[in-house]
């Protein structure tokens, strides 16, 4: 059994997309805690999240004043305080063992009934689970980057996953005005499983000569209707974010998901994209 009334999310988590999760929980009438190790995390969170509300307050893409928003979220560096939440998200690094602790500690912690969460884009729902009593409440809820904006969920089913809890995680992310879709336990699910070769081999299409950066994303945009072309779209999600999604796939997979020796080479210099001022290309 999972508890079919949420009305306080909790958020392991203060980066880009647990602070994004907190937001857009928040903006949609939930309490939220949000919790990190180190209390600098945490503030890091908040100012993610007040510059996020200042932007889509200033567009009018908000119905309340974002410091009304904002007092609805609990920033804490104590595992603890998530004990009296209906819901938790994690959205720790994308490293396996580090997730396993997390829902271990969050096993100790939260009642028996509490939906727990994963934000994972590639690690497998099974094996986060698979030391817990109760793998059977555990989930794959993947949002997308940036949260605030990004109209999809991708609900993953673990091995041990129950019906209750697939039609719990659909409801919570419908109420929280997104859409889902549902993926089964494989490696990269949906959106990775295409998405990271599809990056990929933009870079290498890149890198072997077959035409600059700005005429590959051009090709793509205007030939496929996609917004951004793969090299625009992987500064926007992080090279070094890029290379580990693509390194997990090709330890799962096979060689068609190897990384592209560019991508390997950018992230070795320290060009991560938009986050670090230069990837594929150069930003203020």
């Amino acid at each position: 059994m999972v508890r079919d009334q949420i009305d306080r999310i909790g958020v392991v988590g203060a980066g880009t997309m647990g602070s994004g999760i907190a937001q857009v929980a928040a903006t949609n009438g939930y309490d939220v805690v949000m919790r990190d190790m180190e209390t600098e995390y945490v503030e890091n969170g908040f100012d993610t999240i007040d510059d996020s509300l200042e932007r889509l307050a200033n567009r009018d893409g908000l119905d309340e004043d974002p410091a009304t928003i904002r007092e609805r979220i609990e920033g804490t560096t104590i595992l603890d305080d998530l004990a009296e939440c209906d819901l938790v998200v994690e959205a720790a690094l994308e490293e396996l063992e580090v997730k396993r602790e997390v829902f271990a500690d969050l096993e100790r912690v939260c009642d028996d009934d509490v939906l727990l969460a994963s934000n994972t884009s590639t690690l497998s729902i099974t094996s986060i689970a698979g030391d817990l009593e109760r793998p059977e409440r555990v989930i794959g809820l993947h949002f997308m980057n940036p949260v605030p904006i990004m109209e999809g969920v991708e609900i993953v089913v673990g091995e041990k996953t129950t019906d209750e809890a697939i039609e719990l995680a659909h409801d919570i992310a419908e109420d929280l005005e997104k859409t889902t879709w549902e993926s089964d336990d494989k490696p990269g699910f949906v959106t990775n499983r295409i998405l990271m070769p599809w990056i990929n081999e933009g870079i290498r299409a890149f890198d072997e000569g077959i035409a600059s950066k700005a005429d590959i994303d051009a090709g793509m945009e205007l030939g496929t209707n996609v917004p951004m072309g793969p090299l625009t779209l992987a500064d926007h999600i992080g090279l070094d974010v890029c290379l580990h999604a693509t390194e997990t796939l090709y330890e799962e997979l096979g060689d068609r998901y190897k990384p592209a020796y560019l991508l390997k080479r950018k992230v070795e210099a320290g060009d991560l994209g938009k986050k670090t001022g230069a990837g594929f290309y150069d930003y203020e």
